[in-house]
């Protein structure tokens, strides 16, 4: 006769499958609970993916309500800039800060899987949910589209190699009417890596794309 702990692990086993079935192989991933504290009467422009964001925050665990970061209150008590979409924040943030407006204020209730996971980070224990009360203060463009980069990184890992900014140069070229020559690609590529590659590890991360200037 089953005992009762291998006939409720049979019955997750069987919940988990059916809804990996239903939902076409994955399970959804948890989403970001947004709460607007405040929103100005006028708003002129909303951030979107590749935006350049000036925010204060202050940052707590849901667990016990510990602050464990503050740029109100800690340092030079500036508020920061930081790219919207490229991962210079915690995915949370990413997720929870789009078609805000300056002025705007939320507080924002981020699962552990969005912030930082099982390993946790610094004053923030493993698997902690993380509240955060966030005031837009300025958006400003990102020098390069975040849009673009997402298009030229075709195995979406989040950096270009040199193969991905050729096949981008050949499109470019053929979308303009212009027939691609390989011997000039290179050329063009290798420069390109010259001035973007800053780190000379061979990629050019969506970090290193979004503050240069001048090439792509």
């Amino acid at each position: 006769m089953l005992s009762t702990k291998m006939i409720l692990f049979s019955f997750c086993f069987t919940l988990s499958t059916f809804l990996v079935f239903v939902i076409g192989g994955k399970l959804p991933e948890p989403e970001v609970k947004i709460e607007v504290i405040h929103k100005p009467l006028i708003c002129l422009r909303k951030s979107k993916m590749g935006d350049m964001l000036l925010v204060h925050y202050d940052g707590f665990l849901e667990s016990n309500g510990t602050l464990f970061h503050s740029s109100r209150k800690e340092g030079d008590r500036n508020p920061v800039w930081f790219t919207l979409g490229i991962r210079e924040a915690i995915k949370g943030w990413d997720k929870g800060l789009q078609n805000m407006c300056s002025g705007e204020r939320r507080k924002l209730t981020i699962p552990p899987s969005l912030a930082y996971g099982n390993e946790g980070k610094g004053k923030i224990p493993p698997s902690s949910t993380l509240i955060f009360d966030i005031e837009l203060m300025e958006i400003r463009n990102g020098p390069r589209s975040h849009d673009s980069f997402r298009d030229m990184d075709l195995n979406d890992d989040w950096k270009l190699s040199r193969q991905e900014v050729k096949e981008y140069l050949k499109k470019e070229f053929e979308k303009h009417g212009y027939s691609p020559n390989d011997t000039h690609n290179e050329l063009m590529v290798e420069d390109i890596f010259k001035n973007e590659d800053e780190d000379e590890d061979g990629f050019i991360s969506a970090r290193e794309f979004t503050y240069q200037h001048d090439e792509l």
